[in-house]
């Protein structure tokens, strides 16, 4: 049987994102790394992790990107179409990083703990 696939969505200078990639690399985790900031997202992606993660949990409310909204913009986010919209203008929203095993979202952010039970 295959390897799983997996994709780790985020920003290459994030600090969480650079912890979870030298995480699988030490563990021997074979992983593509998709840069949302110069690959994007789309969509018909976003809407797809939405069948595995909330919205809330996608969209980051608590990172500098987001303080650095407009109130309007803030208050778009409120529906699933603007949040998607906005996450695909301003990528650096998304809580991150992304990791996608198979297709299918198995978490957001980094915890050691947490990868090792994923990837045991």
């Amino acid at each position: 049987m295959a390897a799983p696939k997996t994709v780790v969505y985020g920003i290459p200078n994030c600090d969480t994102v650079k912890k979870a990639r030298v995480w699988l690399e030490e563990h021997g985790i074979e992983f593509e790394f998709h840069d949302f900031k110069k690959a994007g997202v789309t969509t018909p992606l976003l809407q797809d992790w939405l069948k595995d993660v909330t919205l809330e949990a996608l969209l980051n409310q608590r990172g500098t990107t987001w303080r650095g909204l407009s109130d309007d913009m803030k208050a778009a986010a409120s529906t699933q179409a603007g949040a998607i919209a906005l996450m695909i203008h301003k990528p650096s929203v998304i809580k991150r990083p992304v990791v996608v095993v198979n297709g299918r979202v198995k978490t957001l952010g980094f915890s050691p703990e947490l990868y090792a039970t994923l990837f045991s």
